[in-house]
């Protein structure tokens, strides 16, 4: 049995562990000033928020094509037929619908595509968990129970500084963003589970009072001191990652995965000010390989 993902799944691990534990990422495209750079392959997500930082222009993004994921799957299928396709939420790209489609024209290939509802860390824990409970001889019915525990237990949120990406995305309504721009508003943005779309969560006036929010979020579904999986990850915001991972800190028994870059694909929708953490109870993970 063989993993498949996507460069916005975040998976935050060394090359050579995603190697060990045989995942196989497709990489997402953005383009910027004319140039296209594949995630991981051409383009590393600190140099391309580097770049960012230094244009006026905005990015835009592409998933692989379903022609990518099939040509994946008949690659892996002469090896090993089993493929557990594991993506970003339908609900925010259109990876997970090529991989559906690539699924369905390849019949060597016994592909089981799997929508994570969310993104970036979050989503990479459930791929992370999913190889490694391959590598310790799991079945496949166990494994999606797995990612589906994991998908179920875990949450993600952010905030960030600058809205001119997400207006200019039209992640918000051009009005809505125009206005929150001049009235100097931070929006906490989480991502919900039904349909897994970015949802406000709150507004303030700062950028350290919404990294406070995000906190305060937690705070509401886990009680001072409980142990937690966290996982804090910025676009180039290291000031505001740490700021972030030192509040969290201060409330909860944290089981800390390492800090990391947003994927650049997820950051170019949203600019280098963005911080984030995905987070859930310890326990949910205490049993897992």
């Amino acid at each position: 049995m063989q993993i498949v993902t996507d460069s916005g799944t975040d998976l935050c691990l060394p090359a050579e562990e995603v190697e060990k534990l045989n995942i196989h990422v497709l990489p997402l495209v953005v383009t910027l000033e004319g140039k296209s750079y594949r995630e991981g392959v051409d383009m590393n997500a600190e140099d391309f928020y580097k770049l960012l930082a230094r244009t006026a222009s905005f990015p835009t993004t592409s998933t692989p094509s379903p022609g990518d994921f099939a040509a994946t799957y008949r690659r892996l299928a002469a090896t090993d037929p089993e493929i557990i396709s594991i993506h970003m939420s339908s609900g925010l790209s259109g990876t997970f619908n090529s991989a559906r489609v690539a699924a369905e024209s390849v019949p060597d290939a016994k592909v089981t595509v799997v929508d994570t509802k969310t993104l970036s860390a979050a989503a990479g824990w459930q791929v992370a968990a999913a190889a490694r409970a391959i590598k310790a001889g799991w079945n496949k019915e166990q494994i999606l129970s797995l990612i589906e525990r994991v998908s179920v237990a875990s949450n993600s949120m952010f905030t960030l500084n600058d809205l001119k990406y997400l207006i200019h995305g039209g992640r918000i309504g051009h009005m809505k963003g125009l206005i929150a721009s001049l009235l100097n508003i931070r929006p906490m943005i989480g991502v919900e589970k039904v349909q897994g779309t970015y949802v406000q969560m709150g507004q303030t006036r700062t950028f350290k009072r919404a990294v406070e929010g995000l906190v305060d979020l937690i705070a509401r579904k886990h009680a001072p001191g409980s142990a937690l999986r966290a996982q804090v990850l910025h676009a180039l915001n290291p000031e505001g990652a740490g700021m972030l991972r030192e509040l969290i800190d201060k409330r909860f028994a944290c089981n800390w995965l390492p800090t990391s870059h947003l994927s650049l694909v997820l950051g170019a929708h949203t600019g280098t000010s963005m911080v984030g953490v995905a987070y859930a109870p310890a326990t949910a993970f205490a049993d897992m390989p």
